[in-house]
């Protein structure tokens, strides 16, 4: 049995392999494809979803333009990391496949009422899109399996000293996604640096020869060396991808059942994710949070995926 899913993404290169691996994995069925501003503007999440699916040969996917800013916030793209267009480094070839008509909320309505069971949404990116649609149809909240989400820590962030960069975009929406009581998974940063961008995996995924292996080692390489230049980090992590490992193979992480909240008001922590793993709040549970990844398993799976695509 595959999961069916549906991408809600801010591709950046490593929402790039997340798709990827999703498309390539028949333990996963691709429903379709939502962009939303994160890593960059909409404009450029959203074609570069497109090219994503064009580099691999990936069809029959449809891709919808979402949100092109956070509910309540401006939006900063993380220009630092990703680059001005947001998959910098490789030259990005002109789409093949184009947008769906539709745009992300009633392309996520279509897909939830047609199917026959309920599907899961994995966010790579900011949760705006996922709380509209919550906002929007919550009396289809219940034909979502999941969410799993790449987005906060259980520790200190990326882009402040308490938050992470999804998390810091857009915290209103992790608490309108949160009070709606979906079934939620977090995977935070603290499990993304364990997904390390080795000189040997880059080596290794170069050397599969492929199209879309040529293509993702350049990723690869432009995003280890803006993660080396603003956060001393020459390997850096692949983030997004864990969401789709953790579908494919439960095995792939441990978890564990805790409550989650989001500072939506602190001058110095807004977008912190408050992960009460010891539950001193005595608060009921909201969601799993992802803690440690089996590397070699990890990567193991991203090589298998691109192996299999043009």
């Amino acid at each position: 049995m595959s999961t069916p899913i549906i991408i809600d993404c801010d591709p950046g290169h490593d929402d790039v392999f997340a798709i990827w691996l999703a498309a390539a994995s028949p333990e996963i069925d691709l429903r379709g494809i939502t962009s939303v501003a994160g890593n960059g503007r909409i404009e450029h999440t959203t074609h570069n979803a497109l090219v994503a699916c064009t580099v691999a040969g990936i069809e029959g996917v449809p891709v919808a333009r979402g949100a092109e800013r956070p509910l309540v916030a401006e939006l900063t793209p993380a220009e630092w990391i990703h680059g001005a267009n947001a998959l910098g480094g490789p030259e990005l070839p002109e789409p093949t496949i184009s947008l769906d008509e539709r745009d992300a909320i009633t392309l996520m309505r279509d897909l939830i009422t047609e199917s026959d069971e309920p599907i899961t949404i994995v966010a790579t990116g900011p949760l705006t899109n996922v709380a509209l649609f919550v906002q929007q149809h919550p009396d289809l909240v219940g034909s979502i399996a999941q969410v799993v989400w790449m987005g906060g820590s259980t520790g200190r962030g990326n882009v402040s000293a308490y938050a992470e960069f999804n998390a810091w975009t857009d915290p209103e929406s992790i608490a309108v996604v949160l009070d709606s009581g979906v079934d939620f998974t977090m995977v935070g940063l603290n499990i993304s640096h364990q997904a390390l961008i080795t000189r040997e995996v880059r080596s290794r995924i170069a050397a599969i020869g492929t199209r879309t292996a040529t293509f993702g080692a350049e990723l690869l390489e432009f995003f280890c060396s803006t993660y080396d230049a603003f956060e001393n980090m020459p390997d850096g992590p692949l983030h997004d991808p864990i969401t789709v490992a953790m579908l494919i193979d439960s095995a792939v992480a441990t978890t564990v059942r805790t409550r989650i909240d989001v500072e939506l008001e602190g001058s110095e922590t807004r977008g912190a994710t408050c992960v009460d793993l010891l539950d001193f709040l005595k608060r009921p549970a909201n969601a799993t949070v992802a803690l440690d990844l089996d590397v070699d398993r990890f990567w193991g799976l991203i090589e298998d995926a691109v192996r299999k695509l043009a």
